[in-house]
């Protein structure tokens, strides 16, 4: 079961922030700065898997992240959880994200263009758009 998911950049600020168990704010703060000293000291080319933080639920729990450009993405999961499974999760839906916005805008059944638009007094010319 996913406990949380956590989004922090280079420098430990939260991008977004997700428990699925409560916690109290004070609490949430030190789990962040926890996880975010747990999965920033480690070199790039180590496994992306290790024990949850003391504050999270210690060895009970595995802290699954993936770090990219300037965000890492956390996922806080119990020990029924498959690491493979949640990592396929994390690169799954961060790289094909940006393919399916390129597909729908393509795809998108739009008129034509107008080249002239007139509102009451007002007359605005549309320059001609190349395609991309």
């Amino acid at each position: 079961m996913i406990k949380a998911i956590l989004i922090f950049n280079n420098h430990g600020k939260p991008r977004l922030i997700r428990f699925y168990q409560y916690f109290a704010e004070d609490l949430q703060q030190q789990i962040i700065r926890e996880t975010f000293h747990l999965v920033s000291k480690r070199d790039d080319n180590v496994c992306n898997f290790l024990e949850g933080g003391s504050l999270i639920g210690g060895s009970d729990y595995k802290l699954i992240y993936r770090h990219y450009a300037t965000l890492y993405f956390v996922f806080c999961v119990d020990s029924s959880e498959s690491e493979l499974g949640i990592l396929d999760l994390i690169q799954g839906g961060l790289s094909a994200a940006p393919a399916r916005a390129v597909s729908a805008v393509k795809n998108m059944n739009l008129p034509e263009i107008p080249r002239n638009i007139n509102i009451g007094d007002i007359n605005i010319k549309v320059p001609s758009l190349s395609p991309f």
